[in-house]
Formats: structure tokens, C-alpha cells, sequence
């Protein structure tokens, strides 16, 4: 394998990726990898997992549909981490209270 190469081609991808952190889609791979994994990554990490042919840049659509999909998967994990604080005190009227056994009389 020619490692010059191979890091150059990184690099070059590295240099038409303008943002920080970018969304991939995974490609199918010969080891079993599943087309359409949507995944956030550094630029870096982006540039090697699309020079190995195991990812593409996300299209716009398709990551306004992830951000979307983040923002909703969001909103419930905190309505239901709000749901699992809420504590109630249920609390019987005073006439329907049970009345307190008394000892036997001194």
C-alpha cells in the first residue's frame, strides 16, 4: 500500500470539506457495510472514511432530515426524563381516615 498515497488522497479530500463537522452517509462495503448510516464526524474523520470509499457527504435534504430527526429524538428523551420526575402525594380527607387503635388503659 502506498502510504504517501493514501494520505494524500486524505488530505486532498480533507482540503473541499468546509465545515468542522459534517454529516456522512455510509456506502455498502464488501466487509458488511450498511448503506444510508447517517453519522456526524470532524472533517478529518470524514475525509478518511470517504478517501476509503466507506462514505459520502451528506446532501443538504438529507441532513436537515437528520437534524430534524435529532432535535425530535431530543424533545422526547426530555419529556419523558420529566415525566419519571414528577411526584404525586395522594392524601385522603380528614373524615375518612382511619382511626388510631388505642393501647389498652393504664
Amino acid at each position: 500500500m502506498d502510504l504517501k498515497g493514501y494520505f494524500k488522497k486524505i488530505r486532498d479530500v480533507e482540503a473541499t470539506i468546509p465545515a468542522p463537522y459534517v454529516l456522512i452517509a455510509s456506502l455498502e462495503t464488501p466487509e458488511g457495510g450498511k448503506e444510508g448510516t447517517f453519522t456526524e464526524v470532524s472533517r478529518r474523520l470524514a475525509a478518511r472514511i470517504i478517501a476509503e470509499s466507506r462514505g459520502r457527504l451528506a446532501t443538504e435534504a438529507e441532513s436537515e432530515l437528520f437534524r430534524e430527526k435529532q432535535a425530535e429524538a431530543l424533545r422526547a428523551a426530555q419529556a419523558l426524563a420529566a415525566a419519571q420526575r414528577m411526584q404525586f402525594t395522594l392524601v385522603q380527607p380528614i373524615d375518612s381516615r382511619p382511626k388510631p387503635a388505642r393501647g389498652p388503659k393504664d
